[in-house]
């Protein structure tokens, strides 16, 4: 199939050579109403979706003949109104079956019903399935309701629905930029580092050929308001040249500064897992709110992260997709938080593979399996080295959750208050389910577990994803109907008239609360009015930044100031201060360096990045004299030809 440019004076003629092929595939008797792009697919209209969707064969001959993605839908005007559609789905499934939700996906042709019993939906051999595809066109999905409702992932959705043809639009846009001519001359691969590297925050990385351009990351600096990567940098500029952005995961240090792209003119696509879109637009609108809060000016408004969720691609893990016109990409797991990926980079036909871990566990953990280290080709891998030092070990989970319970038995039997400052995302949940653990089996005292800021809202989207668990714990939820997240001992904290009222009562307690680095959030309530109780604990269960306030009490500092501003409260820390390292998201030094001995293919260069300037030349010299790749860890702004 040829191509024409990136701006193609005729997209008909590349569209009437895939009529002709699928005309020349499809059997006469089917009939195909409409072939277009959209992104990285080409999608087929027919008014025979069973004759066409249900034959294996002849999809996997278009795609191969096409050289693309393909997706079967029906014919709009099968398709009944979606009003009506909803009235006909509640008058055939049974009240019994509980229905939460209804979701039409106009893009797909397909509605999702969301029910507390979803066999009750399906029927007895499918039999109501086939008997809603019958009666109003669309091609029904069924999915279990998650036990948290969760008000983000209502609204994305809400959200999606309401732009719906701005979004077919820019999907079609977007396919005909995928499809553009080649230029001659000398093929190579770049990589530019706009942030992160030998520091831990503001990620982002610039891959470019020939042909493409895509930013991997585009986060904030967690220690200040205002040092962002370099979006100025030569290489990225303009920033409408840019092809795709690609976040590995929605810690705001990897996608805090995404919608000042859209700010700045990009509007092109955003990719990342489902949960990464939820998550990180729950992070992104939050931060608004605590600059607000704060009396700060924020650096981008809400209009441009609904900006993010209107241009967002969702893939699963496994999933391949084109992203440039010839890069490809597909996500695997990271372990690190819900839906965080490994990004492997197919780049050209066959001419370079790129793998960049992001944030990862080589571990498997309470929530996630072990990061993916096998690919199909891997000829570069960048890794973070965030517990890349030389002495970076971390006790095992078992460990963790020992030492964890040794410090809440003793700072409540002495009657004191114990304040965990955790990260909303991550590990939030993964001490939910150790205090749970531990309070179920009375190896503790049994107390309230306040969870104060999003940590609630983090929670009920993780029950909207079950599938990006790790199956032990899907196990325990839904065959076992043991869900450890609705244990009663957990108390959602729905004000700041209930958040002070926890502050002052001198009962004992536990309180989860973000920010994970007290830069910020509800945390520091709690930690003015306990900050002076030397019967009450600080326990860090998560990375700290150098800078922020939580590096500076964990460093043992006895005065904190909570402004920076002169006229700042300053307190006095009496309280016991403790961390656990065992619950990080990030390998440690022993996981990072089995996770490369153990990788298949092995790589010929590594490259690493997301760790303090010393443990990312530490582990770059560490890994070379073991493993005798090449490895370096650049500055930020140094570009690196890989090929």
């Amino acid at each position: 199939m040829s191509v024409l440019g990136r701006e193609p004076v005729s997209i008909e003629q590349i569209l009437e050579q895939a009529r002709d092929e699928i005309r020349r595939i499809v059997p006469p008797n089917i009939k195909i109403t409409e072939i277009d792009f959209e992104g990285a697919v080409i999608i087929i209209y027919t008014e025979d979706m069973e004759g066409l969707a249900n034959n294996i064969e002849i999809i996997k001959q278009l795609a191969q003949s096409l050289r693309r993605r393909v997706a079967i839908r029906p014919d709009p005007k099968l398709l009944s109104n979606a009003e009506q559609a909803e009235a006909e789905i509640r008058k055939i499934i049974p009240e019994e079956a509980e229905i939460t939700d209804i979701y039409f996906e106009h893009e797909t042709g397909e509605v999702t019903i969301e029910a507390i019993t979803p066999g009750l939906v399906i029927g007895k051999h499918g039999a109501l399935l086939n008997e809603l595809k019958k009666t109003i066109g669309w091609a029904p999905k069924v999915t279990r309701a998650p036990p948290l409702p969760s008000k983000t992932v209502s609204e994305v959705r809400s959200y999606l629905r309401s732009v719906r043809e701005d979004r077919i639009e820019f999907l079609r846009k977007l396919g005909r930029r995928l499809v553009r001519e080649t230029p001659e001359g000398e093929n190579w691969v770049r990589l530019t580092t706009l942030g992160g590297y030998r520091e831990v925050g503001r990620s982002c990385t610039l891959l470019h050929t020939k042909n493409s351009k895509v930013m991997i990351d585009c986060g904030a600096m967690p220690s200040s308001d205002n040092v962002t990567p370099y979006l100025m940098a030569p290489e990225l500029l303009p920033i409408e040249s840019l092809d795709a952005v690609v976040i590995t995961h929605a810690h705001l240090d990897h996608c805090g500064m995404l919608p000042v792209l859209y700010k700045y003119g990009y509007t092109g696509p955003v990719y990342c897992t489902p949960p990464t879109r939820d998550l990180m637009s729950l992070l992104l609108i939050d931060s608004i709110k605590v600059s607000f809060g704060e009396a700060k000016k924020g650096q981008y408004e809400s209009s441009h992260v609904r900006e993010i969720v209107k241009h967002s691609i969702p893939l699963k893990y496994g999933e391949t997709t084109d992203i440039a016109h010839d890069v490809r990409l597909t996500f695997q797991n990271s372990g690190h938080i819900l839906g965080s990926a490994v990004c492997h980079f197919h780049i050209g036909d066959g001419l370079y593979n790129i793998a960049m871990t992001g944030d990862m566990k080589f571990e498997k953990s309470w929530l996630f399996n072990a990061a993916v280290n096998r690919f199909p080709r891997v000829e570069t891998l960048v890794m973070e080295s965030t517990y890349g030092g030389y002495h970076d070990m971390q006790p095992s989970r078992t460990e963790a959750s020992v030492q964890l319970r040794q410090t809440l038995v003793r700072t409540l039997e002495l009657g004191g208050r114990v304040l965990v400052p955790v990260f909303a995302v991550g590990r939030s949940q993964e001490v939910m389910l150790v205090l749970e653990d531990l309070m179920r089996n009375e190896q503790i005292p049994s107390v309230p577990v306040y969870l104060d800021g999003m940590i609630w809202e983090a929670t009920a989207i993780h029950t909207a994803y079950p599938e990006y668990l790790n199956s032990s714990l899907r196990t325990q939820i839904f065959q076992q109907k043991e869900n450890p997240f609705l244990s009663p001992i957990f108390k959602r904290v729905e004000s700041m008239d209930m958040r002070q009222r926890i502050a002052d009562d001198p009962e004992p307690c536990i309180v989860l609360a973000t920010a994970g680095m007290m830069n910020g959030g509800p945390v520091l309530e709690y930690l003015k009015a306990w900050a002076r109780d030397p019967k009450s604990s600080i326990i860090f269960v998560g990375y700290q930044a150098e800078g922020t306030m939580g590096r500076k009490i964990q460093k043992g500092w006895k005065e904190i100031q909570l402004s920076n501003r002169s006229d700042g409260m300053v307190l006095d820390m009496n309280m016991n201060v403790e961390t656990v390292d065992g619950f990080s998201g990030h390998s440690d030094r022993r996981q990072l360096m089995r996770y490369v001995e153990g990788m298949e293919p092995k790589p010929e260069r590594i490259i690493i990045g997301h760790g303090e300037d010393y443990k990312c030349s530490d582990l770059a010299s560490s890994m070379y004299k073991k493993f005798g790749f090449e490895t370096r860890a650049p500055m930020n702004l140094e570009t690196i030809r890989v090929k």
